[in-house]
């Protein structure tokens, strides 16, 4: 997993306390596990079409193949932000939609809902954009015979990755704490601070398994018939729900944890092997769920 910032593993805590609201979901290996599951169930002109976009992209921010380009839009999005921040500043509020979970609705953590200007490329919209919405603006451009294969391509790209930031709790919701990038925590047996959105992100994706292909191999056996049928309804909105579901019955419920004073003065939370049995399964399903959700939204558009 990984933040909205792209913050790494074994950070100290001031740092990633600092860290801005934008940061990425699942990190590199959850956004590449995902990425895996979903190309293993392109249909076969899904996949002709997706690979021949691949193919063309001549950008250098990512390996090439699928599961390497479903890390893309983390990479474009901090290609400048320690420069000129415009690349960062036009694309870090895409990658989530921070539902409060004390009453926040989904058109706060939209902006509003702006309308795309008509004839603007949804490469192109406004910075202040949730990922709802974006991955709605994408899905049509990818769809739509008539977008430039320049377009098309970016659409592609960005799809690939919103759609597992949308998974991941905290890229769906707040409590008025940068997604859990306020709440300093530390995971036994380590005492090292990190904070509650890098745990989700990059700890928690780390116990599925050493590599992506074989986290990925875990994932998968819960795509199941069933859960397929299930997982394929609803609507992106739907998928965002559920996602800030997860984050008040989960990621939030602190329910028998101890506290520590963080490196602020701040109170910690210690998330314990209990915290961990409680969280494991819920971000196993959500990397399942994405890829599943992906394939589908891909095999859709280029039906």
């Amino acid at each position: 997993m990984q933040l909205r910032p792209n913050l790494a593993t074994g950070l100290l805590a001031a740092t990633l306390l600092a860290a801005p609201a934008a940061a990425f979901a699942w990190g590199d290996a959850g956004h590449e596990i995902v990425g895996t599951l979903a190309y293993q169930r392109l249909t076969p002109k899904a996949k002709k079409a997706v690979d021949a976009l691949l193919a063309q992209d001549k950008d250098a921010l990512t390996k090439p193949d699928f599961v390497s380009r479903a890390t893309w839009a983390d990479k474009f999005r901090d290609s400048d932000r320690n420069t000129t921040h415009v690349h960062y500043n036009a694309t870090h509020q895409w990658h989530f939609v921070d539902i409060e979970i004390d009453g926040g609705t989904l058109d706060q953590a939209c902006f509003g809902r702006p309308a795309l200007p008509a004839g603007t490329p949804a490469s192109q919209g406004q910075a202040d954009a949730c990922v709802v919405d974006k991955l709605v603006q994408f899905k049509q451009e990818l769809a739509d015979p008539a977008t430039p294969t320049a377009e098309k391509t970016l659409a592609l790209k960005f799809i690939m990755h919103f759609v597992g930031d949308i998974h991941q709790p905290l890229h769906s919701s707040d409590h008025h704490d940068k997604g859990g990038n306020g709440v300093a925590i530390e995971a036994p047996p380590s005492k090292a601070q990190g904070n509650l959105h890098a745990y989700w992100d990059t700890q928690l994706v780390q116990k599925l398994g050493s590599t992506v292909p074989v986290a990925a191999a875990a994932v998968a056996k819960l795509i199941t018939a069933q859960n397929v049928a299930l997982w394929s309804s609803g609507s992106i909105e739907d998928w965002a729900g559920e996602s800030n579901a997860r984050a008040k019955d989960t990621a939030y419920n602190f329910s028998g944890e101890k506290t520590f004073v963080d490196d602020h003065g701040g109170v910690g939370e210690v998330l314990d092997a209990q915290y961990a049995a409680r969280a494991l399964p819920v971000a196993k399903e959500a990397l399942a769920k994405a890829g599943v959700r992906l394939a589908n939204l891909l095999n859709e558009a280029f039906k």
